[in-house]
């Protein structure tokens, strides 16, 4: 039901009392040409001194900052009016979403909870306890884990998988902040549901298989491509598939990334592909027009090669090896990310996840620009100067270190385009 945006938001304000009714409450998206300052937020009445209060967790996608609100301090117009797009309130009789559309009215959509739902959040443990444990984006029960050897045949995690199960639920945080941002920048409500992810150097797919299962719980039709060079991987996850009976949304193939035809898709994964076959990750990506990118890059054996000469004063640090691979490391990325920057992504650099999980914990996290700017010739006086700039920093970079990135090459026409102050359609 379409109505006007303020009579929306009075209508959602309405459901937060009694607070203790209310399950969770997920405000995200962007409204158009609109960027609020946190990529998401959480909602959850708690329990604090005998007193309920509403935690207000807000994510910018490097940390959550908290905040606890007395019951009549919290103000859902507020949110909406820094630019978020989407609301969704819980409570135990209703589930309401308001998205603010293109014209700037509120879609909203009531569905009435089941009793199986309410049984399922109970159980879920939705108490009002300050220190609640914090739920899993996909549980270890989940029948996946038991065919990828997560857990064992009764569903319990294995101890020596734990850090395995700890870095897809780290995971799949990224997950849902690129879901969340397809959905509402770039999907017609023709086909909101579908999701198309490629998993370039998917491996063993556990990664693969929590992206599918997550995207399903969420609601999605995810249609999933993995793609990995050895056929005994091949063979293993198709058949991992058929035994969960997805096989007609999972499919993997194996290939080289470099020689996989571009195609269209929502979100490009590849985490840990080794050296120069994340630049043909990244390539691929851009190529297909890929709203999302998530890199975790490995192995940075190229530029570090090229290292030879540096130039002053970072001999300080190079004449030592251990500090020079580091080096190479982070201007290897730096490149990376500046290129995406370049073509037109919002590209960030985090980590994903604890160093004691795994040392690999670096993240490229790209999304793609789909409000028009990147248009091609459609770029304003300002943006294109923005463009130059950057363009500047990374032809500074190059020449002063005397290198020459793969990803460069690979990318060689889109960044042609970028110089001559052209966007990307």
């Amino acid at each position: 039901m379409i109505s006007d945006l303020a009579e929306g938001i009075v209508k959602a304000q309405s459901l937060l009392s009694p607070p203790q009714s209310i399950s969770r409450i997920v405000i995200s998206g962007k409204q158009r040409n609109k960027s609020p300052q946190f990529l998401r937020i959480d909602i959850r009445p708690v329990l604090i001194k005998s007193a309920i209060h509403w935690q207000v967790v807000s994510h910018d996608g490097k940390k959550d900052i908290t905040k606890n609100l007395r019951p009549e301090a919290l103000k859902l117009e507020e949110f909406i009016q820094s630019g978020f797009a989407n609301l969704l309130i819980e409570n135990d009789q209703v589930e309401f979403t308001l998205r603010v559309t293109k014209s700037g009215q509120a879609q909203l959509n009531t569905r009435r909870v089941s009793p199986a739902d309410v049984s399922r959040s109970d159980k879920q443990g939705n108490q009002l306890s300050h220190d609640r444990v914090k739920n899993r984006l996909l549980d270890e029960g989940e029948e996946l884990f038991k065919h990828l050897g997560i857990t064992d045949h009764d569903g319990k995690l294995k101890p020596s998988r734990s850090d395995k199960f700890k870095q897809v639920q780290e995971f799949l945080k990224s997950i849902q902040l690129a879901i969340e941002f397809v959905q509402v920048d770039t999907k017609d409500q023709s086909d909101k549901n579908s999701f198309k992810i490629v998993d370039l150097g998917c491996g063993h797919a556990y990664l693969t298989f929590a992206a599918h299962r997550f995207a399903r719980k969420l609601g999605l039709s995810p249609e999933v491509l993995g793609v990995d060079e050895r056929v005994d991987s091949r063979e293993r996850n198709n058949a991992i598939a058929d035994l969960l009976n997805i096989s007609s949304e999972m499919k993997f193939s194996a290939t080289k990334i470099a020689e996989l035809p571009a195609m269209k898709t929502d979100l490009a994964i590849a985490l840990h592909a080794c050296d120069t076959a994340t630049d043909d990750s990244i390539a691929w990506a851009v190529k297909s027009k890929s709203s999302v990118i998530l890199v975790a890059p490995c192995c940075h054996h190229d530029i570090q090669k090229q290292l030879s000469t540096s130039p002053a004063p970072w001999k300080i640090a190079t004449r030592y090896g251990i500090l020079q691979e580091r080096v190479g490391d982070i201007i290897t990325d730096s490149i990376r990310a500046q290129i995406l920057r370049v073509l037109g992504y919002r590209t960030e650099i985090i980590e994903f996840i604890a160093g004691e999980h795994t040392p690999r914990n670096l993240m490229i996290r790209a999304f793609k620009s789909h409000d028009g700017k990147s248009a091609a010739n459609s770029l304003s006086s300002q943006q294109v100067s923005e463009r130059a700039a950057d363009v500047q920093e990374l032809d500074q970079m190059i020449e002063q270190w005397q290198i020459k990135p793969k990803l460069m090459d690979l990318l060689r026409s889109e960044l042609e385009q970028a110089r001559a102050g052209k966007g990307l359609s």
